[in-house]
């Protein structure tokens, strides 16, 4: 009789310790959630700019380049954003490669979807940098 209170009891035991551990653990395990630019600017970067930098950010060799860990990307924010606002058509070397594709400017799309690319970029492809806002692109749009 004792074998089985004290098996129920360390049964009973167990399991809310166990439930507290799972508690515990799905608590510190959160999803980590992206911005809304993050997630909109995907959608811009898929639509206007994989096709030349691919998939993975990575370019293509000689012609446009690579996304990931650049000055270009990580860099002066204004310069960037008139990038995508005006293009881009000198050659470049980025990690001693030469790139000589021409950009075209991409004027058309909002200060909106502007701001979500260009935080989609600088935070994919192994980058990590603040967003771009709506309000820098139409500072930088208003200055050419």
């Amino acid at each position: 009789m004792k074998r089985i209170i004290f098996a129920a009891l360390l049964s009973i035991g167990f399991s809310v310790n166990l439930s507290a551990q799972t508690k515990k653990i799905q608590t510190k395990a959160k999803p980590v959630v992206p911005a809304p630019s993050i997630v909109n600017g995907k959608l811009v970067y898929t639509k206007y700019c994989m096709v030349c930098h691919q998939i993975d950010g990575g370019g293509v060799m000689g012609l446009n380049p690579p996304l990931s860990k650049t000055e270009y990307v990580l860099g002066d924010q204004k310069r960037l954003i008139t990038i995508v606002l005006k293009g881009f058509n000198k050659e470049i070397e980025i990690d001693g490669e030469t790139y000589a594709n021409p950009m075209p400017g991409l004027g058309h799309l909002s200060d909106q979807q502007v701001a979500d690319v260009l935080s989609f970029v600088r935070n994919s492809f192994g980058n990590k940098a603040s967003l771009i806002t709506p309000a820098q692109v139409k500072a930088v749009r208003a200055s050419k």
